[in-house]
């Protein structure tokens, strides 16, 4: 047995584990390997739900990106994650769950999934490795935090209480996006009140709100604009937006939906341009729109021109009102630059992840933080922010196997 794996008793050297997601899971396999003996512990009654719920609509696992382009995508965290990404990167993470029997392929934009498609392949497979390494499962613990010795806290579902030894701790336990599934942020006052930096908060890869008439949104709730591009104070996105109960979201938007956040918050609303035919020209489009209307009605008359669906015609009229134009160079303007002006995101709770939590300077390079030695954390709990299309699931693998190498490497070398 290894130095770092148990004492000369031959006693295991002990982990906990808060939080079965991604990064909490991938930890418990790097430990356990390592010969730990690792528990981990959820608060809900099946492991991984937000990671289940993910891979519905097809499990985008990493990205093909060259590693520099692959860096870039983290913004201001994009130094704190490279030595993270650099050391487990996105072709480990391909070949790990090659490892677990899920082959995986590279869809047309560069980015990875499982050829199953889903995530429930994936984590049965996991789950049965981690079962066979020893890892234990505590399902149904709510986390309390410390209690006066010092020890780990846990609250089951019946009521009782229950207090671990572990000689160390990894916290795992995601941001407070879709609450219902697991994370909800609850841990961000347990860790103030030990004198760990956390900053608020905040709802990323986010819907907002959108200052247009009710009945707009009320007659084309959950219908998609698609084909369109997006337009943000010089960045340009080209994609889909689904029209929401208030407001928009899908993945146009959330693409900016950093730049849109922060604007709202300095500036109280940010103004998007939605561009309904980035396909075409201004020109082209009023050559298009100059052909005979007739007695057509204007929605008849885009259909037939513009291929246009009933709720683009809608959002034009939401958008320009009374100002809407008639002459076909100037509605073809229109048409490429609709103004739509964005009051607040949609809210943390569906959003699909967040920004803000335990401030990365809070943290050593073995992800331990430094008010708390002997406690470490990973995955989205940290204060960091990526776009979809894999960037936010690599970085939780990637965090959960430093975190345990760090452990590993303390346990060693404990002074």
């Amino acid at each position: 047995m290894s130095a770092a794996a148990g004492d000369q008793s031959g006693k295991k050297f002990s982990v906990a584990i808060i939080g079965a997601g991604p990064a909490g899971l991938m930890a418990a396999e790097v430990l356990a390997q390592a010969g730990m003996q690792v528990a981990v512990y959820d608060r809900m009654a099946s492991p991984a739900r937000k990671f289940l719920m993910a891979g519905r609509g097809g499990l985008n696992l990493t990205h093909t990106d060259e590693l520099p382009l692959f860096l870039s995508r983290y913004g201001d965290a994009a130094e704190f994650l490279a030595p993270f990404n650099r050391a487990f990167p996105p072709s480990a993470l391909m070949s790990w769950a090659e490892g677990l029997g899920q082959e995986t392929f590279v869809g047309s934009s560069g980015r990875v999934f499982p050829k199953a498609m889903k995530a429930s392949p994936l984590l049965r497979a996991w789950l049965a490795r981690l079962g066979q390494l020893g890892v234990l499962l505590h399902l149904q613990h709510e986390w309390r935090g410390w209690n006066k010795d010092g020890q780990l806290l846990f609250r089951r579902a019946d009521g009782s209480d229950v207090v671990p030894h572990a000689d160390a701790t990894l916290l795992a336990l995601g941001g407070a996006s879709w609450p219902r599934l697991g994370s909800d942020g609850a841990w961000a006052d347990i860790l103030r009140a030990r004198g760990v930096q956390v900053n608020a908060l905040q709802p990323a890869n986010c819907g907002f709100v959108a200052a247009l008439p009710a009945d707009f949104h009320a007659r084309f709730q959950g219908q998609p604009l698609s084909g369109i591009a997006l337009s943000f104070r010089g960045k340009n996105v080209r994609g889909e937006a689904m029209v929401t109960a208030r407001g928009f979201e899908g993945g146009a938007i959330y693409a900016l939906s950093r730049d849109l956040r922060d604007a709202i918050a300095a500036e109280g609303s940010a103004q998007l341009e939605i561009d309904l035919r980035p396909g075409l020209t201004a020109g082209a489009l009023g050559q298009r729109l100059a052909r005979p209307r007739g007695k057509e009605s204007l929605s008849n008359f885009l259909r037939k021109a513009l291929s246009f669906p009933p709720v683009a015609v809608a959002l034009l009229r939401a958008a320009f009102g009374e100002n809407l134009a008639r002459e076909p160079e100037l509605l073809a303007v229109q048409i490429k630059s609709v103004p739509v002006t964005l009051t607040a995101t949609a809210g943390i709770s569906r959003a699909i992840s967040t920004a803000g939590g335990i401030a990365r300077e809070a943290l050593d390079e073995n992800l331990m933080l430094k008010a708390m030695p002997g406690v470490h954390a990973a995955g989205e709990m940290i204060d960091w922010e990526a776009p979809t299309g894999g960037y936010l699931l690599q970085a939780c693998f990637a965090m959960g196997v430093a975190a345990a190498q760090g452990i590993v490497a303390r346990a060693a070398n404990p002074n």
